[in-house]
Order: structure tokens, then C-alpha cells, then sequence
């Protein structure tokens, strides 16, 4: 297929939450036209199978870059509006705060179990243990954690300013949107945007199935490939940063919260070795489905793999996620544990991110370093995308300080 007169060949590179928002919001620009312009999604593993995948899912009105966020928050509500996003998605607004409480040792039992094999909770909330939670304004909903164990909480939003989406749905749900319109998701790994006299011209890549080396052309490609944004424009400022989660399933129903602790961990935490007491600061994100997800700090152990279905669990870690919160709540610790995972977050470095707009290669754009707002921005990044391919420029947003050109 040859690139002539004015019939546009855009290529995403990258089938994470912004390259499948990117191509959503090109096949609903009002000058996209399928009999002239081809939208094809490039994406080295699978569709949502890094990050965008297994992140928290968490979107906040009190997120950054505020000039991004502004745009994206909105947007969620207008699909999820749309396209039934609660049901598809898991869309629902939520109650979010920091939470200080302490933790137990692993050894600590504060239930017992009944005859029928179901657990019950030996700390009742008297109307003095009610009165006592008030008065250090604890939600009288959060009864999933354990009330002698809490020191304090704080709300961080207002009603409407947080809500979720569960990010592996919402992300592939794009991806499906994007195909209705007439968008094409190829499976495949970059291996170069062949791009002579500064002017983007094709993309090569290797196909999943077959090994194979495939060339199309391209008169514009969007790079939203995350934390791999180098191994395809070695020149951006994108690193990556390896984060784990859990996903449990608690011994019942829990409230809706998006929780950002600091909990306390006593010395000797583990009985079986001797340790000091520390602070850990896991997020807690309960979900819809009745699924509570977890994630820990970041880390830089192990170097980034060539694709997202390489990334090695460190299983230690993982479990450390599940004892911490184990430690603060029964229907945690007692809880089924269904998934154990990890990711790579795309940061920009200066943390100066992210990075959305022309480059200095005419038709070449970057869509990248989201850290861990990638979901959260990732419709506000999409929306931005298709201006820069059909206006020439962004409308919806003031993103001077997210100008690429800027960093490269």
C-alpha cells in the first residue's frame, strides 16, 4: 500500500493504555475518514499486558500534570457515560484517604473461628470503640480494618474527585472501541521507524506468530510504548521502574476506599527472623468485583526485558505486599490470594513528564512517561494525540510543559 495525496497512515507504537486511547480518540476525530486514513496498533506482547494492565486503576481530580488531568478526569466520566463503563470497566467514583495504623506480627490472632468454619471477629465495636473512631475521624465504613489497630485518617478528595476503573477492562475496552471504528491491532515487536531526512516514512517490526520481519509505511506514528519508549527512540528521557501487586480476594465484601497507608510494622514482625521496626506504605485499592489490589514500592533490581511478557515476579515481594496489609485487616490476611504480579511504570527523567506531542521528526510523535497516572490520563493523552495528527496542534489542553522537544 503505497503513501500518496492526502491519505494518512498513522501507526501506534505500544498497546498499553495510551496507545489504545490514542487510537480511540484518532477513529472518533471529526476528520477521520476510514476510506483515507489507517489506523494500525502496533503492540510487541499483548494488549494491556504490562502497566496498563496491572495497575490500581485509580483516577483523582488531584493528580498531575494539572493541565492534563483537567481534561482527562472529565473525559472518564463521558465514557464511561458512553459505552456503560460501570458495567464494562468497573467504572464507580470512590472515597480516598491516608491512613495511619499499626500492624501485627504475623503470629497475631485477633479472631476466632466458628463451628461452620467461618471467622469471627473477637474486637465488637461497642458504642465506645464507635464513639473513639469518631473522634480520630474514622469512616464508620471502613470496618474492614481492624479498629484497635487505627491511628488516624484523612480524606484526600472531596464527593467526585476520585473514582476507578479496573485498568485490564478499561484498557482492552479501548483497544475494542478503537477496532469498531476501523483501527487494526497487529501483533508485533518495533524494530525500527525508518524515518530518512528527518521525516517518518515506515515502521519494521517482527511479527508475534510467525518470527517474521514486516515493514509498513507510516506518515505519522505515535510512540506511547511506556517504559520501552528508548529501546524504539533511544533519544527520549524515559526510564522504568519495576513495581509489584497483588490482587485478594477478602472473606467478604468491602467498602469502597482508595487507601494510601503508612503502616507501622513492629520489630520481630516476622517471628522467624529477628527485625526492627520499620514503616511500610503499600496502596489499597478495593474494587467492584469484591477484589481488594495491593501494590508496594517501586524497585531497580532487575534490568527492564525486551517485552512485557518477560517481567520477572519477585515472589518475596509479593508476599511482603500481602503480610503488610494482612497485618491491618482479618478479611485481608484471611482473604484469597488471586494474583501476584509486576510491571514496569514509564518515568521521564527530571520527572519532568509526560511527554505528549511533536518531536523534532516531522510526523513523529511521543506519547510517554506517565509514571503511575497512566490510566488517569491516559483518555486526556488520547483526546491530545489526535489533535496533534489532525490539527497540527493541541486544543483541548494548554500542554506547552509537556512539549517533547523540549527533552529530546
Amino acid at each position: 500500500m503505497s503513501v500518496s495525496g492526502d491519505r494518512r497512515e498513522i501507526v501506534i507504537v505500544g498497546g498499553g493504555i495510551i496507545g489504545c486511547c490514542s487510537a480511540y480518540f484518532l477513529t472518533r476525530h471529526p476528520s477521520y475518514d476510514p476510506t483515507r486514513h489507517k489506523v494500525t496498533l502496533l503492540e510487541a506482547s499483548d494488549i494491556a499486558g504490562g502497566a496498563s494492565g496491572k495497575a490500581g486503576g485509580l483516577l483523582a481530580q488531584w493528580a498531575y500534570p494539572d493541565n492534563l488531568v483537567n481534561l482527562s478526569y472529565p473525559l472518564h466520566q463521558q465514557l464511561a457515560k458512553e459505552h456503560d463503563g460501570k458495567n464494562r470497566w468497573g467504572y464507580r467514583e470512590t472515597n480516598c484517604g491516608q491512613l495511619v495504623v499499626k500492624g501485627r506480627v504475623l503470629s497475631d490472632k485477633l479472631e476466632k473461628q466458628t463451628g461452620d468454619g467461618q471467622h469471627e471477629s473477637l474486637e465488637k465495636r461497642s458504642a465506645a470503640a464507635i464513639s473513639k473512631l469518631k473522634a480520630a475521624r474514622i469512616p464508620h465504613d471502613l470496618d474492614w480494618i481492624e479498629p484497635e489497630l487505627l491511628r488516624a485518617y484523612e480524606s484526600m478528595s472531596g464527593p467526585g474527585e476520585t473514582a476507578q476503573v479496573h485498568p485490564y477492562l478499561f484498557t482492552t475496552s479501548m483497544a475494542k472501541l478503537a477496532e469498531e471504528k476501523g483501527a487494526e491491532i497487529i501483533l508485533g515487536q518495533v524494530t525500527e521507524i525508518v524515518r530518512p531526512n528527518d521525516t517518518v516514512a515506515s515502521v519494521s517490526y517482527t511479527a508475534k506468530a510467525s518470527g517474521e520481519s514486516r515493514t509498513i509505511p507510516a506518515t505519522d506514528v505515535i510512540v506511547a510504548a511506556g517504559p520501552w519508549t528508548q529501546a524504539i527512540l533511544p533519544e527520549a528521557p524515559i526510564t522504568a521502574m519495576r513495581a509489584h501487586s497483588v490482587v485478594i480476594r477478602p472473606t467478604r465484601p468491602v467498602s469502597a476506599y482508595a487507601l494510601f497507608t503508612n503502616i507501622e510494622i513492629p520489630a520481630n514482625f516476622n517471628p522467624a527472623m529477628k527485625s526492627r521496626p520499620t514503616v511500610a506504605t503499600p496502596e489499597i485499592y478495593t474494587r467492584p468485583d469484591d477484589t481488594v489490589y495491593a501494590c508496594g514500592d517501586g524497585d531497580k533490581t532487575v534490568p527492564l526485558p525486551p517485552t512485557s511478557a518477560e517481567v520477572e515476579v519477585d515472589q518475596e515481594r509479593c508476599q511482603e505486599i500481602i503480610d503488610h496489609v494482612g497485618s491491618i485487616s482479618n478479611q485481608l490476611r484471611d482473604g484469597e490470594i488471586g494474583v501476584r504480579q509486576a510491571c514496569y511504570l514509564p518515568n521521564t527523567v527530571g520527572g519532568r513528564g509526560p511527554l505528549i506531542g511533536l518531536t523534532h521528526t516531522k510526523g513523529l510523535y511521543l506519547a510517554a512517561g506517565h509514571t503511575c497516572w497512566g490510566i488517569q490520563n491516559g483518555p486526556g493523552t488520547g483526546k491530545l494525540v489526535s489533535e496533534f495528527v489532525f490539527d497540527g496542534q493541541a486544543k483541548s489542553a494548554k500542554i506547552a510543559s509537556l512539549d517533547p522537544r523540549e527533552q529530546l
